[in-house]
């Protein structure tokens, strides 16, 4: 600003000096030099005569020619400033594309004050003056200029909009400065790496001030080079406002992008010392499952540890002293650390020192290999069994069988099982946002939250199902005479010895399975369990601010281990044993249609022994009727 200032009274210095000396009045140029006098009139210069500017003029004829224009008779200061940057080295190195006065003021005759909208130097076209070079592919590739499209990133940022509608938005000037610009390698540049706070300090003093008191802001002014500053989190053409998607700041954005860059960096851990494991627990949390999935209400690193003022947990002033980390969990979740001792936060399932979490996944994994493996190979073997053997035709000649499924049973399948799908599809979506299949339905999950409410629909309405075949079972003698059939007996055994002979040609036909076979026992058991441990994890997970009120943090941490393996369980068990006994099976392919029609494929029916009449049993003997509702699973 004292350039501006002085330079009124320096030009009209070099014009009196001028007019001592005696001048050449431009009307006597321009008879032989064409030029636009009313330009220059109305130019920055309009003021001074030709000789003012171009040395020797004022001798005519001259025939020596005239000396080069030498803009540091009036501008010394911006000259030598300039000759020390980039540009002027470049230029004094015979660079002839490096940028002189005119390169980015305009024709000297011409010249408009940069206070004028229309000057090439003014705030809202001074990026297009510099993206002139910068932004010709040319020009970029010819001299290894290292920041690709900047002209393009700016266009999009915040500055350049702000800059378009207002007079205070920063341009091109205002971050790498005027005349003395300089390479970002060099501690006089602004924005060399340390002095990238203090220029971005001198539009946002307040947060500049927040950010050299943080962890980072120290780090950086002790010489830390890869401690973040400015740039590092916000970008540095492309600066976007945390309320668009494409900021690295964005809620969503904040954990992989942004923090995660260095805190997931095993470099740079070891260098100094932080925490591993940080982030990839963070990501695999309620919060971080949700915010990879697109929802921005939900807690981000910026949530607990603070934005621009973050500081060490050792500091009394963070937010997460121990101290104060109730205080910032209770932002979210009320109550939280009043009654119960809040334990780690980024919970790492694989590490040891986390007790609970690491040994129920631990069985939990053991469970899945064992189930899911002893599933596989029983299946298999009745498979390649059952395709070698045709249906024997006694299932043909078979009367037809009696309803397995009544209609009550077969309601309340229909919802078990449409419940079922969408759970396990809103589910797995949260654990896997960024899977293709998951994007349709989490396109919206930012703005309306559709998957959490579609999962939590799918929870009420599989209760809901439990709910009816409970009254029904109350209600109904017949039904609970056939759940009655679910316990285990001894006659699974032998039911279960006798298929592996035959699985291993030991007999020519599989046993005669009890009216309600051990699959089917297996089978409804383990869906009246899984339906229970799902329920109270679930309600746990759902309604966390009254179980963080009351139980101590680790329990809704194995509360999230539990549903989410108890899911992948119950969903490889639908999947790999139930849809074989009702699809899969050789027998009864392409579908048994006892829960559309409430009896069961022939050769299914085959397999089983005939229920006894209900209607001839004693009366000391009742319930009399054997189940009806195996496959109500």
């Amino acid at each position: 600003m004292s350039f501006f200032r002085s330079m009124p009274v320096a030009l009209a210095a070099v014009a009196l000096a001028a007019t001592l000396s005696g001048t050449v009045a431009q009307e006597e140029c321009t008879d032989c030099h064409d030029t636009d006098t009313d330009a220059v009139a109305e130019s920055a210069h309009g003021f001074l005569d030709c000789a003012d500017c171009h040395a020797g003029a004022e001798i005519l004829p001259h025939e020596d020619g005239v000396g080069e224009v030498d803009c540091s008779t009036c501008h010394t200061e911006v000259v030598e400033l300039y000759a020390e940057s980039v540009h002027g080295r470049s230029r004094e190195r015979g660079t002839v594309e490096a940028p002189g006065c005119d390169a980015c003021h305009g024709e000297v005759h011409s010249l408009i004050p940069g206070t004028r909208p229309e000057s090439p130097v003014h705030p809202r076209q001074l990026a297009e003056t510099c993206g002139s070079c910068h932004a010709d592919p040319a020009m970029v590739e010819k001299f290894g200029i290292p920041v690709a499209l900047p002209l393009e990133a700016y266009r999009q940022s915040v500055h350049a909009r702000v800059l378009a509608e207002e007079a205070n938005g920063a341009s091109c000037g205002s971050c790498h400065g005027s005349h003395g610009i300089f390479l970002s390698s060099d501690p006089r540049s602004l924005v060399n790496h340390q002095r990238v706070p203090d220029t971005c300090g001198t539009c946002h003093a307040e947060i500049a001030e927040a950010y050299a008191s943080s962890v980072h802001g120290r780090a950086v002014r002790h010489g830390a080079r890869e401690a973040p500053v400015c740039t590092d989190c916000h970008g540095e053409h492309r600066i976007l406002s945390p309320r668009e998607k494409g900021s690295p700041v964005y809620a969503s954005n904040v954990p992989k992008m942004t923090c995660g860059r260095c805190h997931s960096d095993l470099r740079l851990a070891e260098k100094y010392g932080i925490k591993g494991g940080t982030v990839p627990a963070y990501e695999d949390s309620y919060h971080g499952l949700a915010s990879r999935a697109g929802t921005v209400t939900v807690a981000h690193c910026g949530s607990c540890h603070g934005v621009h003022d973050i500081l060490p947990s050792s500091n009394p002033a963070s937010t997460i002293h121990a101290d104060n980390l109730a205080h910032t969990c209770g932002q979210c979740h009320p109550g939280a650390g009043t009654r119960f001792a809040i334990g780690p936060v980024h919970i790492v399932e694989t590490e040891r020192h986390h007790t609970a979490v690491y040994w129920v996944r631990a069985f939990y994994l053991w469970l899945i290999y064992l189930a899911v493996g002893g599933m596989l190979i029983h299946n298999l073997l009745d498979f390649v069994r059952k395709a070698r053997s045709p249906v024997p035709r006694s299932a043909s000649a078979r009367p037809a069988d009696p309803v397995r499924m009544t209609r009550a049973f077969r309601i309340a399948h229909g919802a078990l099982a449409a419940s079922f799908a969408v759970l396990v599809y809103t589910g797995f979506a949260l654990k896997y946002p960024e899977s293709w299949w998951a994007s349709p339905l989490l396109h919206w999950e930012s703005t309306l939250g559709l998957r959490g409410w579609l999962h939590r629909a799918a929870a009420v309405l599989m209760l809901g199902a439990l709910g009816v075949h409970l009254v029904h079972l109350i209600v109904d003698r017949r039904a609970r005479a056939c759940i009655a059939h679910m316990r285990p007996r001894r006659e699974d055994w032998r039911e279960f010895t006798g298929r592996l002979a035959y699985f291993l040609g030991r007999r020519a036909e599989p046993p005669r399975s009890p009216w309600v076979g051990y699959p089917e026992k297996v089978e409804y058991l383990a869906l009246m369990w899984g339906i229970v441990i799902m329920a109270i994890t679930g309600f746990l997970l759902w309604f966390e601010g009254l179980a963080l009120r009351w139980l101590p943090k680790w329990a809704t941490d194995v509360a999230t281990v539990i549903h989410f393996y108890e899911a992948v369980l119950a969903t490889l068990a639908i999947l790999i044993w139930h849809f074989y006994f009702v699809i899969f099976d050789p027998w009864v392919y392409p579908m048994d249609n006892a829960w559309l029609t409430g009896r069961s494929h022939p050769a299914r029916a085959m397999e089983r022994e005939v229920p006894p009449q209900p209607d001839r049993a004693p009366a000391s003997k009742r319930p009399s009727r054997r189940p009806q509702a195996s496959d109500a699973t």
